[in-house]
């Protein structure tokens, strides 16, 4: 509508002012209700043609798109393990901080576990000490197990000695027996040696081994302790939460509610253009967007990402051949605004819908001088068109509280 009036001025209105005095033709004389599509037919058709024309120029250069939306994800409240509840420490559409608890599942059995684990590792150091003392033990036999070893060898040397001398005064006999218990003393000190060494090892790697799963096993007690309680991951509001005292709930059941991010939908709003206009849509764009949430007000935006993939086109592999006629209407480009000024999207609730407009910008390739004279000119008039736009969307504004709130029967 605004289009049209506006190319009104630049072609019926002159066409009337010719009839008008420089044919001296009147209103309700010459020109009548069912003479002026005769008499205005120039103007007319000039008018419908640089419509048509303005409003491909301005639709394709300064795209415009209701499918507005700031979205936002939600985080589904539920445990890592099944449990009951046993206590509960927020309320439905409370706020909640980052690692703050939401509630807290029955943990006798977790309880268990640590105290379990936790004697284990007591067990273990109980029988490190033991092993220190065995080492002391195996100590004491070893100088035992010397000392009668050296008396033994002192008592053959002697034996040795005196048969050296006299053969008949030692018995070969008595020779041999004091030589088999010289070795038997030998075997002795050497299993105390071993035993000493092997209480050495087990302090030294089978204790400490144990102990460490031991202390390990205590580890992973407490972490499961820990998960029985359900803390916020990310510091917002808690929805859809019904739950109560001795409910069961596990992880593959629905959430126990949702718990939605301080932040969510409050950075970028996602807008969905038409794929005719994929071309003109470029990171930098200047654009502006008008919520329902938050009436009369425009929002200046940027734009800061255009999403390369149509969502239309995706699919899943399966056992069935994809049909492209299956796709029922072609998807839209998506591109990601944010607010030009800091605290921009105040006051606009994150899901609210939007209408937004793009307006692309070619004063830099107008300063570059790499364009003609006509060109340069061409595209400062296409420039100058995001205006029509704007005033387009100013009036969609206001009249939308209107139109939501009277025209359609509310």
């Amino acid at each position: 509508m605004v289009e049209i009036l506006i190319c009104s001025l630049l072609t019926i209105l002159p066409d009337y002012l010719y009839r008008r005095y420089g044919q001296g033709k009147r209103f309700g004389h010459e020109i009548t209700l069912y003479s002026v599509w005769f008499e205005l037919r120039w103007g007319i058709i000039g008018c419908l043609m640089l419509t048509v024309s303005l409003i491909t120029v301005i639709f394709y250069n300064h795209p415009s798109t209701t499918n507005a939306t700031l979205f936002f994800r939600t985080v589904p409240i539920v445990p890592e393990s099944g449990g009951r509840v046993a206590e509960i420490y927020v309320r439905q559409g409370g706020k909640v901080g980052q690692g703050e608890p939401i509630f807290r599942l029955d943990d006798a059995k977790q309880q268990a576990a640590v105290e379990t684990a936790r004697r284990k590792v007591g067990e273990v150091e109980a029988a490190l000490a033991v092993a220190k003392v065995d080492i002391l033990a195996n100590e004491a036999k070893i100088q035992e197990a010397r000392s009668s070893l050296q008396l033994a060898l002192d008592e053959l040397r002697t034996k040795q000695e005196l048969k050296r001398r006299n053969d008949d005064i030692v018995a070969a006999r008595e020779i041999e027996r004091l030589e088999n218990v010289v070795q038997g003393r030998e075997a002795t000190v050497a299993a105390a040696t071993a035993s000493r060494e092997a209480a050495q090892a087990r302090i030294a790697a089978l204790l400490p081994a144990e102990k460490a799963s031991a202390e390990a096993a205590l580890a992973q007690a407490e972490v499961d302790l820990a998960k029985t309680v359900v803390r916020a991951g990310v510091a917002g509001h808690i929805e859809q939460f019904a739950l109560q005292v001795g409910d069961l709930v596990n992880p593959f059941m629905r959430s126990a509610g949702v718990l939605i991010p301080a932040t969510a939908g409050r950075k970028a709003l996602q807008a969905g253009f038409s794929q005719l206009e994929a071309q003109v849509l470029k990171v930098g764009m200047a654009a502006e967007v008008s919520c329902i949430s938050k009436p009369w007000t425009i929002i200046p935006m940027v734009v800061t990402d255009v999403q390369e993939f149509i969502a239309a086109g995706q699919f899943r592999t399966g056992d069935q051949l994809m049909d492209a006629q299956q796709v029922q209407r072609p998807g839209t480009v998506l591109v990601f605004l944010e607010p030009l000024y800091e605290g921009g999207l105040d006051g606009v609730f994150p899901g609210s819908s939007c209408v937004a407009n793009a307006y692309s910008s070619n004063h830099e390739l107008i300063a570059s001088g790499k364009v003609g004279t006509f060109k340069s000119l061409a595209l400062h008039v296409v420039d100058a068109t995001g205006v029509v736009h704007a005033v387009m969307l100013r009036i969609q504004a206001l009249l939308l509280p209107v139109k939501m709130l009277v025209l359609s029967g509310h």
